[in-house]
């Protein structure tokens, strides 16, 4: 069994050299991620030294706490593509953003364009407390305005972890899930990497981030794997070229 989990390779090491990463903290000063440039800086280098080439950042757009705007978080994105230029970085650096499902949400997506991933592909999260009490038709009004729901790490929500039909109500109601990557490395907790596991071998991931934010989350990546079953991780990290600049 030692044997088993130390033939298991670091997670930086199953990143392939053309990965797309499509949720990240890098713009600095603007949610809880990069607080400076230099942090911006240091996190961009780190993850296309594990074979990033392209990056969709996705800034928190919480009401009350991180009260970003599309038009204030893509400026703040050309500033920072402008900074690292200067350092010899080139890749494809786009903004989209991570939004919190709550009231200030729905009226957002129905009174102004949402920054997404890809066209229609909106990333979302909710609390880690408990899900929106309106979650399904914040969900089914979404998807009426013509969007995709994408939501952020489903197995970091500890109150669906006993409830796995929850897992399936949310795909039958149209949300594809994201894995968070050091969630495969215990860095969330053991009980977070086995659901992560547990949806992984049931097919329920679409696509996968790094959800950097900072160095020790950079670190984490140079740790081993601990689920089982690499195949799945692997197929779903390809996924992510769908995102891919056309």
């Amino acid at each position: 069994m030692l044997s088993l989990f130390q033939s298991k390779p670091v997670l930086k090491d199953l990143i392939p050299e053309n990965y797309i990463d499509i949720h990240s903290h890098l713009i600095p000063g603007i949610d809880d991620g990069a607080r400076t440039f230099e942090d911006t800086l240091r996190l961009t280098q780190a993850l296309q030294s594990f074979g990033m080439t392209q990056c969709i950042t996705t800034p928190h757009i919480i009401e009350h706490v991180w009260d970003n705007t599309a038009e204030g978080i893509q400026e703040k994105k050309t500033a920072a593509v402008i900074e690292l230029k200067k350092h010899h970085i080139t890749l494809p650096f786009r903004a989209a953003a991570e939004y919190m499902m709550d009231d200030h949400f729905v009226s957002l997506f129905k009174s102004e364009p949402l920054l997404t991933l890809k066209k229609n592909y909106v990333l979302v999260e909710m609390s880690y407390i408990n899900p929106p009490i309106q979650l399904y038709a914040i969900l089914f009004e979404l998807q009426v305005a013509g969007y995709i729901p994408v939501l952020a790490h489903p197995e970091r929500y500890l109150f669906y972890h006993h409830n796995e039909e929850e897992y399936n109500k949310l795909k039958r109601a149209g949300c594809l899930f994201q894995l968070n990557l050091l969630a495969t490395v215990g860095y969330y907790g053991e009980a977070v990497t086995k659901v992560a596991e547990k949806l992984l071998q049931k097919g329920m991931y679409s696509f996968v981030g790094s959800d950097a934010h900072h160095d020790n989350h950079i670190a984490g990546f140079n740790q081993k794997i601990r689920i089982k079953d690499l195949t799945p991780l692997k197929e779903i990290i390809a996924n992510n070229q769908f995102f891919s600049l056309e």
